[in-house]
């Protein structure tokens, strides 16, 4: 059976990420790189951040807070763009929280090629699902048994 995600959760993972790239950009007072900010979040907000995905982005730009980071980590990067794959193979080494590294074959920086970001999405959503835990509200309800709230 494939996973499939609720609109809630997909919600809670694009809430999370931009929280942590405005919260980070906000501290650092520059613009910083997406996966550098969602990274350094992840490391400052453990209970926050249930998930992080980098789509060919920079992790080394916050090499100082990776050993920090405990959200599962899915780093993803084109196998034509040397120079970022090398930087988030230094980072994936540095990174001690469950973590994979996917190198997309033949896709470049911007995953522009037909199909690249298609793969990006299934491999994020399948990550998302694995790795975050389900809301109250996507649990189902138990059939004919009333929960007491006190």
């Amino acid at each position: 059976m494939e996973p499939t995600s609720t609109r809630s959760e997909r919600s809670r993972c694009v809430l999370a990420l931009l929280m942590g790239a405005s919260i980070a950009q906000e501290r650092n007072n520059c613009s910083v790189g997406g996966a550098a900010a969602a990274l350094a979040v992840a490391a400052e907000r453990p209970s926050d951040i249930e998930a992080v995905v980098c789509r060919g982005g920079r992790p080394d730009l916050a090499t100082e807070r990776l050993r920090d980071v405990r959200a599962p980590t899915l780093l993803l990067v084109g196998s034509k763009d040397q120079a970022v794959l090398e930087l988030n193979r230094n980072a994936y080494f540095q990174l001690t929280c469950p973590r994979n590294l996917v190198i997309v074959p033949g896709a470049t920086h911007l995953f522009e090629e037909p199909g690249a970001l298609d793969v990006v999405g299934r491999l994020a959503s399948d990550w998302f699902i694995t790795h975050m835990r389900p809301s109250r509200a996507d649990l189902p309800a138990r059939a004919g048994k009333a929960e007491a709230t006190l």
